[in-house]
């Protein structure tokens, strides 16, 4: 119950602050706002009305739209959407994305202030809530043949005679192996909040330049879950904004380039179904998760809707886009066409992804 709550909570939000950047730019240039609907139709029902504003809830839940007067029709009256300079409409339909980057920064940095894991710099001792996370792992190493894994987080180090390691840092962990070349230490860890233990026997000629230093072939970082202030979440919010968008623009760059050649991989695309896991996943490990979670599908939505699909924003600016450059209106009835085949296009998308989503998970 409490994943569906949050799974609809994060939609909702998304959806209401990308419409309404559409909403108050429309306003503010005067262009008169006819519905503003959750979801894409067929209408459920009325939610309310402000103005000459309808207040929508649509069966199609995925998505959402702001419908302006004179945008489905040749009203070239003031007040309408094609009355209003170029200018005017582009900015209008970018303002719903540049919404949803803004609430992306709000919600990593919130994540980053009721606590979210980061990488840390310094002293271990000073951060009671520090943790030492393996962030990777050498194939074919000591670590590698005893099933350490990265993310998984060490607990405790000791060596065949006893002697436990006191204060646990990448540092002292590595002064503490190099010195036992051959000999068995123990590694307590989590793998996925569960505890396992380890027998690892360092080895030299693990680490590429460091042939003579037994080591056992992990990468370790500190993490940290403190709450930050708010002056140092938000810095942290914007960096973690910028990251999000480099990693899901490299990912849609793959997918496109993959796609003609039957190389596209759909591992990593997640649809609603997939989406309401790791929801559910995340509410598990904190309010941070959650928050950082919804910073990140805010990213996606972000990007997706400057697709140059029909019905999403980046279809409307394409449309905008020729009209500038060739000085004409397209005629209402193609942009009618084009809309009704970009929306079948994301109706079926939704549904392959699902699918997607469905057997991943019966094969899991």
């Amino acid at each position: 119950m409490l994943t569906a709550l949050l799974f609809f909570g994060i939609l909702f939000l998304l959806i209401v602050t990308h419409e309404f950047g559409h909403f108050i730019t429309a306003k503010i240039f005067g262009v008169r706002v006819e519905e503003f609907g959750i979801g894409y139709p067929p209408r459920a029902f009325l939610l309310g009305k402000w103005g000459t504003t309808e207040f929508s809830l649509n069966w199609i839940f995925f998505g959402g739209f702001v419908r302006l007067y004179g945008e489905d029709a040749e009203t070239y009256v003031k007040g309408s959407f094609v009355e209003a300079k170029r200018w005017k409409q582009a900015i209008i339909l970018v303002a719903g994305v540049a919404m949803n980057a803004l609430v992306a920064w709000i919600l990593f940095a919130s994540a980053f202030h009721a606590g979210l894991p980061r990488v840390i710099q310094g002293s271990f001792s000073s951060d009671p809530s520090a943790t030492l996370m393996i962030s990777s792992v050498v194939p074919g190493s000591p670590a590698a043949a005893s099933g350490i894994s990265a993310g998984d987080t060490i607990t405790s180090v000791t060596d065949q005679n006893g002697v436990a390691l006191s204060a646990i840092t990448p540092s002292t962990v590595a002064d503490f192996v190099k010195v036992r070349g051959g000999l068995h230490i123990t590694i307590d860890y989590l793998h996925q909040k569960i505890a396992h233990t380890a027998s690892v026997v360092p080895a030299n000629a693990v680490i590429p330049g460091e042939a003579a230093t037994p080591a056992l072939g992990v990468g370790l970082v500190e993490v940290s879950s403190l709450s930050l202030p708010w002056p140092a979440a938000l810095s942290e919010g914007l960096t973690n904004t910028r990251d999000a968008f480099v990693t899901v623009l490299q990912g849609l760059r793959q997918l496109v380039v993959g796609a003609p050649t039957g190389m596209a991989d759909l591992q990593d695309v997640v649809g609603p179904i997939g989406l309401f896991g790791l929801v559910g996943s995340a509410a598990q490990n904190g309010a941070g998760q959650v928050l950082a979670l919804a910073g990140f599908i805010a990213v996606n939505l972000a990007i997706v809707n400057l697709i140059p699909i029909p019905a999403l924003d980046g279809g409307r600016l394409l449309i905008v886009a020729i009209e500038a450059a060739t000085r004409r209106r397209m005629p209402r009835i193609a942009i009618q066409i084009f809309n009704t085949v970009g929306l079948a296009l994301i109706i079926l998308l939704v549904l392959v992804v699902s699918y997607h989503d469905v057997t991943a998970r019966l094969l899991a």
